[in-house]
């Protein structure tokens, strides 16, 4: 009886795969069923440009194909490249409130933020011509403008400083071309660059220019990012805000001497050396020399943030 009872759930347990194994075969679409879903599922439309786009107040010419086409281009590349577009909604909450009071301190325009985006993602980052940090700035650009930059310590990395030298760079160029699209094209080009190129072709304005690929898309893209970041919903982008990175609160410390271990200098705060590194990219090895006593402003992260080492 047990023998004839094991057989019977045996039997029953094979038929039951079996059942299964026909009832989805049954119901896995068609190729045909299958390709309308896909077409019903996902779906990637054109992009209407708005009509009233600028730059730091200077209205786009959009009646220019040329010009329409060009930012057409820029808006369709950052709304489908979705991934690195909400990695930029995410940076943003973090690092605008550092960048936009000293933008305003300089009088130079808020969309300048949006410049900085497109740089370098806001991540510090070398190019392959030596520029470092989130305002990919040159070492001459740095040191003209005050920074320290060596092997111990390259100021281009403290977001502070580095801002106010960008500011310092865009309302010179403000000056001598009297134009903020013209004066953020010459950060990508150079001041002289943009001169001689305005001068070889005979004309005054960014969008009459014909330029290089890189300088060619520069406004376009900081104008594409601009309208991206300032209008989620309308480009199908959707976050809650605790989705976004949040500023660490930290307090200064003054050091007027030199540090011979910043792993241990690190701990007498609570931290490690990597969370010292996170908040102070600008110190660059694992000690400072300091034989000037110059006096240094070092973030600590307030209690709470990270785990104790």
């Amino acid at each position: 009886m047990i023998i004839n009872i094991k057989k019977t759930l045996i039997a029953f347990g094979v038929l039951s795969i079996a059942l299964s194994f026909i009832f989805a075969v049954q119901d896995a679409p068609s190729d045909e069923n299958l390709e309308k879903k896909i077409i019903n599922d996902y779906n990637v439309y054109a992009l209407n440009v708005p009509a009233n786009l600028n730059f730091a107040g200077e209205m786009m010419p959009l009646n220019d194909p040329d010009i329409l086409e060009r930012m057409d281009r820029e808006l369709l590349v950052n709304t489908y490249w979705q991934s690195n577009a909400l990695l930029m909604f995410k940076r943003a909450n973090k690092y605008f409130p550092v960048i936009e009071p000293i933008l305003e301190k300089y009088n130079v325009p808020d969309d300048f933020k949006f410049l900085a985006v497109i740089e370098s993602g806001l991540v510090n980052v070398v190019s392959p011509a030596g520029a470092k940090g989130v305002w990919q700035i040159m070492p001459s650009t740095g040191r003209e403008n005050g920074l320290e930059i060596n092997q111990n310590v390259d100021e281009r990395y403290n977001l502070e400083k580095s801002t106010e030298v960008a500011c310092k760079y865009l309302l010179d160029a403000k000056e001598r071309f009297g134009s903020w699209t013209l004066a953020a094209a010459s950060y990508n080009a150079g001041k002289n660059g943009i001169a001689r190129r305005l001068k070889s072709q005979n004309v005054s304005d960014y969008y009459d220019l014909l330029l290089n690929e890189e300088t060619g898309r520069y406004i376009f893209r900081i104008v594409a990012l601009k309208e991206i970041l300032n209008h989620p919903d309308k480009y199908g982008f959707n976050y809650r805000h605790k989705d976004l990175y949040k500023p660490i609160p930290t307090y200064k410390v003054a050091l007027d001497t030199a540090v011979s271990d910043f792993v241990k200098f690190s701990q007498q705060f609570g931290i490690n050396y990597k969370i010292l590194k996170l908040h102070n990219p600008w110190l660059r090895e694992s000690h400072l020399n300091n034989k000037s006593r110059k006096e240094y402003s070092i973030k600590i992260p307030k209690e709470g943030f990270y785990s104790t080492p």
